[in-house]
């Protein structure tokens, strides 16, 4: 084949065992201890609070008022959203090599990442009832991994994510108005309900309560630098932080593969069907469009074409009853970041 992908050594590189591989398919989630080094993500937290300070001017995010309380501060937000568009450290974390090279494995060979959220949940603060990822983040084939790094440590007390285990087998229950493109065909199934009420805390109006009751409930207890991954159509959910003086900090980012069509740019506006170009290719390759990273993070949208796919070679391919050999060249457009592919027999 023309397309070989294979791993890159690194020394620190963190290689997935195939029980871990089952496990993610067989629960829907895999948590992965000490992935982050402690150093990184202590590098992380201070730029967090950094950042709700107002110590660090970011495009987008208001800056505190003059001698603003430590209750003023603390009630700015509770998470920001995309913020490696606009920050160089969110977006290194996006594109951290160990956490890509799980992805790598559970969902690759080619990556492509999404979005960032820095959730912030100090005490009193904070929670999510019962969502799938897939319901906001659409991607054909659905795709859709996210991976969420502890900044803190995290517990049923402070706020922990917690999983129905298996639930990610669960088709995606669609809003009550699909005027949007959605992950499953319109008239596919014939007794998949409406979604109504999702992500609200109250069970009694959030319709994917029902469903996460026919499954096992376990808590996401995570140490500084643990990485939970999920699948996308797993059902989860987190309650407020009821800790007196303990933060539950985390760093959430979402992909998907690489060849995964994405009409999803977290409802910021963009050019023609697909979004691909505004999003960026973390590892491998992809016949679609992508972003390089703004800041100059190291990933595989930086890489010449010919590292990243490897040498293009001859395959053999049926043409009626003879089997002629088809040599794929490759061209790579840095304008657009695109490659464009020429079959010559």
């Amino acid at each position: 084949m023309s397309y070989r992908v294979v791993a890159q050594h690194r020394p620190d590189r963190y290689k997935v065992s195939v029980d871990e591989y089952k496990a993610y398919w067989r629960d829907g989630f895999l948590i992965v201890r000490n992935l982050v080094p402690l150093k990184e993500v202590e590098e992380l937290k201070k730029h967090a609070m950094d950042l709700l300070y107002g110590r660090v001017p970011i495009s987008g995010i208001e800056p505190p008022p003059p001698n603003a309380t430590e209750e003023q501060l603390h009630a700015r937000f509770t998470r920001v959203h995309m913020l490696h568009r606009v920050d160089p450290i969110a977006e290194r974390f996006l594109l951290h090599p160990r956490i890509l090279d799980v992805l790598e494995a559970l969902i690759g060979p080619d990556v492509l990442a999404l979005q960032t959220m820095l959730f912030f949940n100090p005490p009193g603060k904070g929670g999510q009832g019962w969502h799938q990822d897939a319901y906001y983040i659409t991607t054909y084939p659905d795709t859709l991994i996210g991976a969420w790094l502890a900044i803190d440590h995290a517990d049923e007390e402070n706020g922990c994510l917690w999983m129905a285990v298996g639930s990610h087998t669960e088709p995606i229950y669609p809003p009550p108005s699909q005027e949007q493109g959605f992950v499953h065909s319109d008239g596919a199934f014939s007794d998949l309900e409406l979604a109504e009420n999702v992500s609200n805390l109250d069970d009694e109006i959030n319709t994917l309560s029902k469903i996460a009751r026919k499954y096992e409930w376990v808590p996401v207890i995570l140490e500084q630098g643990d990485v939970a991954f999920f699948h996308g159509h797993i059902l989860h959910r987190s309650y407020p932080n009821l800790s007196k003086d303990r933060w539950r900090r985390a760093f959430v980012s979402h992909y998907c593969n690489a060849r995964s069509w994405v009409p999803w740019n977290h409802g910021i506006p963009y050019e023609g069907d697909c979004a691909n170009y505004q999003h960026i290719l973390a590892r491998g390759t992809t016949h679609l469009p992508f972003a390089k990273p703004r800041f100059g993070t190291p990933c595989a949208a930086l890489e010449p074409p010919e590292v990243r796919m490897g040498k293009s070679g001859a395959r053999m391919m049926g043409m009626g009853e003879k089997m002629e050999p088809v040599k794929e060249v490759y061209a790579w457009d840095p304008e657009q970041s695109k490659v464009w592919v020429t079959r010559k027999s």
